[in-house]
């Protein structure tokens, strides 16, 4: 695997009593292991439906992410794009409706159609339990970037690395999120880093169910 990001780290106070982190780590991998058995049949039934959506491509996509720290690490969740869409992604930056280093366009053309219902209902993002699992990644934490976007961070921005990123955080679970600048988009972030505990995770968790249940993804 490459190297970790060797930006300097900018640190903020992330100190919390070790039971936090014990009790955090614990729920993240009896959550994961119930939700990947429970969920086997529906992520079987999603692969065939990618595999036969998108022939020769694998139903899986995986993608260098940057955690904790600047740490690397492969990152993974159902394809919902074209197999070459990191490839056309320089035709489109000029239609980029977000400030700052994220990429997002409404309607983006690289999005298959079963990649919209998935990104719509957040379904997408089950192959994370794995990483949460592995221990790259927590059920909530500010999610994590891509290495482009990390080499245009300020210093301020780098402090949502401070933390191990999740699969959903306050950003998630914010009505229309998308239309939120990069910089609300941080501030949310640092909120979660500075006010984290099980009762806060436990309520982003519930407020995420919400979310999903009511289609407000992408």
């Amino acid at each position: 695997m490459a190297k970790n990001v060797k930006e300097p780290f900018i640190e903020v106070n992330t100190e919390k009593k070790s039971g936090y982190s014990f009790w955090k780590r614990f729920f993240d991998v009896v959550l994961s292991v119930i939700a990947i058995v429970m969920l086997s049949v529906p992520i079987l039934v999603i692969s065939l439906i990618i595999i036969i959506d998108s022939p020769g491509a694998s139903p899986i996509f995986v993608q260098e992410r940057i955690g904790f720290k600047g740490k690397k690490f492969r990152f993974y969740k159902f394809r919902t794009m074209i197999p070459n869409a990191d490839h056309k992604l320089e035709e489109l930056l000029h239609k980029n409706e977000m400030e700052g280093p994220v990429f997002k366009i409404k309607d983006d053309p690289r999005i298959t159609r079963v990649g919209r219902f998935l990104r719509k209902t957040g379904l997408d993002e089950i192959p994370q339990f794995w990483n949460v699992l592995r221990g790259d990644m927590s059920l909530v934490g500010p999610r994590p970037p891509l290495l482009r976007e990390v080499e245009q961070y300020t210093e301020h921005q780098h402090k949502r690395l401070a933390v191990i990123p999740g699969i959903t955080c306050y950003w998630q679970i914010q009505p229309q999120r998308n239309s939120l600048s990069f910089d609300e988009w941080v501030e949310l972030d640092l909120k979660y880093i500075r006010e984290r505990s099980i009762k806060t995770d436990i309520t982003i968790l519930f407020k995420t169910i919400g979310a999903v249940c009511g289609m407000e993804g992408e």
